[in-house]
């Protein structure tokens, strides 16, 4: 009577073994698509809090070789960009997995920011990458106001509470305080660009930080990125014409897919709140002026 010993040896002699030693490689896809951090009033865009977990199983995938980021991103939140790009960078050492990402249409301001968060950046020609800086916009509608014969009534407790209040004239302090803030961000973001590319940089800070962007081939010639490449052929040609690209996405509940309306509801962490119509026009009024910005 064959033994149990017997039979396994037996199963394992009809496996592919080539296979078994080695394994077809795995590269695991996540898409950072969208203005990073609060879209509108109720919409989130690119935030950690939506990436944590897909980012946890992009690096938790079986037989991992690296993992690539399709960015396609004109920027946003500061914070919510440092955030992001600290978290693949933990991940990443913690996991010891390579990292690349590639740009697609844009790969600007907070978009280059996680774009650093790779070990290389690639991108395509014609690729919008750069904006290294910062940027405040607004409105204002004091002689607006006056004009229609409306009167202002706001009360505080603190002096600066109405810090570049758009119904109040603008007051040159408040001007210097917001300048002096961004300048701080400012020089967050040219430590984070140095730290990540180091010498690859080709040309002086006042150049590459002055907050203007570049075609993906001109940003290979200023060190932004390492070359002209497309995510499919470059995994290929690194690891085999077998390798398998794994989109990795955030989770979406079943009661969400099931809602009949485009949306449907938001949760702020303590109760649900409805998303109509009218948010989604704001928040696509405000994602369209960041794309406009690079001409898209």
């Amino acid at each position: 009577m064959e033994t149990w010993s017997e039979k396994i040896r037996g199963w394992l002699a009809h496996l592919p073994i080539e296979r078994l030693q080695h394994p077809t490689p795995v590269v695991a896809v996540v898409r950072l698509a969208g203005v990073i951090g609060q879209v509108g009033p109720l919409r989130s865009g690119i935030s950690l809090a939506r990436l944590a977990g897909p980012l946890q199983r992009a690096f938790s995938l079986p037989g991992l070789s690296c993992v690539a980021l399709a960015i396609n991103s004109p920027g946003g939140s500061p914070v919510q960009s440092a955030l992001i790009a600290q978290r693949i960078r933990q991940l990443a050492a913690e996991k010891d997995i390579p990292v690349v990402a590639f740009a697609e249409d844009v790969a600007a301001s907070g978009g280059y920011w996680l774009a650093c968060a790779a070990d290389e950046i690639y991108a395509d020609a014609s690729s919008i990458v750069g904006s290294i800086g910062v940027i405040a916009s607004g409105f204002g509608f004091n002689e607006a106001i006056e004009r229609l014969g409306i009167e202002r009534r706001i009360y505080t407790a603190g002096e600066r509470k109405t810090l570049l209040d758009p119904f109040k004239p603008e007051n040159p302090e408040d001007v210097a305080r917001l300048k002096a803030i961004q300048a701080e961000i400012h020089t967050n973001f040219q430590a984070w660009v140095k730290d990540r590319r180091g010498d690859r940089l080709k040309a002086p800070p006042e150049d590459l930080f002055s907050g203007e962007f570049w075609t993906g081939r001109r940003a290979v010639e200023l060190g932004l990125v390492d070359g002209i490449d497309d995510l499919r052929s470059a995994m290929r040609r690194r690891f085999g014409d077998d390798v398998k690209l794994r989109l990795v996405t955030g989770e979406v509940s079943w009661w969400r897919r099931r809602l009949p309306f485009r949306g449907g509801w938001e949760s702020d962490g303590f109760s649900l709140l409805p998303v109509t119509w009218a948010d989604d026009v704001i928040a696509a009024v405000e994602a369209r002026s960041l794309w406009n910005r690079y001409g898209l």
